[in-house]
């Protein structure tokens, strides 16, 4: 009988030492894992058996070219008790018809469309503004953030709704890692106040979206928005069906989510980091300043030349991505890198950790937007910067991500600036999502719109 050779593993005190440590730290966890043990690394989450991988040809190996050996880990499989079956958590088939039905929704000319409403909206939170003021700028960016989405997803004016369903998503999130515990679908089943939370909150969010798709079907209008394309598009290259109610429902849930609560986040670590960072702040100044004459608000047309802009967003997800960890399950038997990884194990990929490594980002912890210029970029693997994962499952609303947060940012940095609040304290809390653990309290700071 053959014994099972596992790569190098972290040395625990005690049985369930990994788990509590992880629980506690993921972050941490998985750097220690790297640092102490290389590109790949074996450990134990509870009965979980989990390699860790950390090479761009690793990761590549996953996502892409054997990514058909593998599905969606523990934690997408167990936030369909929120999302249902949609992009982020079908798989097979169904997935691949999903794609192609909401595939159209993101077309470049399509998200482009989109950029009016993003511009006006930024405009409108920064109007609402004082110079000297004091504000939760993670707050804010979740508010403008869920009324893009709000317009563009359901060509609907959500702001009068804005706190109440950002404050149910908080709370789905919040709640999100109870549900990976171990034995948590047996302890679903028990009543507890944290169900009934997440049982509201949910409801509320249904409540709205089905609100929407409701009043679209008996409209029978085409908005131009993704609801529309959503309710109208046809699997002509399946069985020439269209989505039901609940399919709808799943996937503009998914898109509601993704396209809010990622790109609020990187924003907010974007004020940060320029807070931190002078001249990279004044260097995007200077830009803004020459494409934005007269003190105009950016259009589509200007992404392209928002070269700096878009280097520093790069920059920003590099050491804050959105999405910290991707999770795989094997379906079946893979090797990588001389080991054999079996059926049902957990593989983990993590944007944060690969994003950190000083092979491809030397200096790693140093906030640097020139590293994304285009020679810097051809001379790095492609999978050591990888925000949006890769491969078929590779994030959809990409470019609609991109476009938001350069125009986003442009928008708001040609009118101000923004100072981290003398008492605030800056750390990561992973959820699904890397959020600032404390918010991030920031006083603004009114620059002259044509300097």
């Amino acid at each position: 009988m053959s014994t099972q050779l596992y790569p190098p593993s972290l040395k625990r005190k005690f049985f369930g030492a990994n788990f509590l440590a992880f629980r506690r730290d993921p972050l941490g966890f998985l750097q220690a894992a790297h640092s102490e043990c290389g590109d790949i690394t074996f450990f134990k989450l509870g009965p979980q058996e989990v390699y860790f991988l950390n090479h761009p040809d690793y990761i590549r190996d996953v996502l892409v070219t054997h990514h058909q050996s593998f599905i969606k880990g523990r934690a997408l499989q167990r936030s369909k008790r929120l999302l249902g079956e949609g992009l982020l958590t079908s798989e097979g088939e169904f997935h691949r018809r999903q794609r192609r039905l909401a595939q159209p929704a993101f077309h470049r000319a399509r998200i482009n469309s989109y950029a009016l409403s993003m511009t006006e909206y930024a405009e409108r939170t920064a109007a609402r503004w004082h110079d000297g003021e004091t504000l939760d700028i993670s707050h804010e960016m979740m508010e403008l953030t869920l009324s893009i989405v709000g317009k563009t997803l359901f060509d609907a004016d959500v702001e009068s709704e804005a706190q109440e369903i950002g404050e149910a998503l908080t709370t789905v999130i919040e709640l999100f890692n109870a549900l990976l515990l171990p034995f948590s679908e047996l302890l679903e089943k028990l009543p507890s106040p944290q169900k009934r939370r997440f049982q509201r909150a949910k409801d509320r969010l249904d409540a709205t979206i089905y609100r929407m798709i409701d009043e679209r079907r008996r409209s029978g209008e085409d908005h131009g928005d993704l609801l529309s394309m959503l309710l109208l598009a046809q699997d002509e290259e399946g069985d020439g069906g269209r989505m039901t109610d609940e399919q709808v429902r799943d996937e503009a849930l998914t898109i509601f989510l993704a396209g809010h609560e990622t790109t609020a986040n990187a924003l907010t670590w974007t004020w940060y980091l320029l807070s931190q960072h002078p001249a990279v702040e004044e260097r995007l100044h200077a830009e803004l300043s020459a494409i934005l004459e007269d003190g105009r608000l950016p259009t589509v047309e200007d992404v392209p030349r928002l070269r700096y802009t878009e280097m520093v967003l790069a920059e920003v997800m590099r050491l804050y991505p959105p999405a910290w960890a991707l999770g795989r399950l094997s379906v079946k038997e893979h090797e990588v890198g001389g080991y054999t990884i079996p059926p049902r194990s957990l593989v983990l990929l993590s944007p944060y950790v690969m994003h950190r490594d000083e092979r491809y980002f030397p200096d790693a912890a140093r906030f640097d937007p020139e590293r994304w210029t285009q020679s810097a970029r051809e001379a790095r693997p492609t999978y050591a910067y990888f925000p949006f994962g890769g491969g078929p499952r590779r994030c959809i609303g990409e470019g609609f991500a991109w476009m938001e947060g350069i125009l986003l940012i442009a928008t708001l940095a040609r009118g101000w600036r923004m100072r981290l609040a003398p008492d605030q304290t800056v750390a990561t809390r992973p959820v699904i999502i890397l959020r600032p653990r404390h918010g991030m309290r920031m006083t603004l700071e009114k620059k002259h719109v044509f300097c």
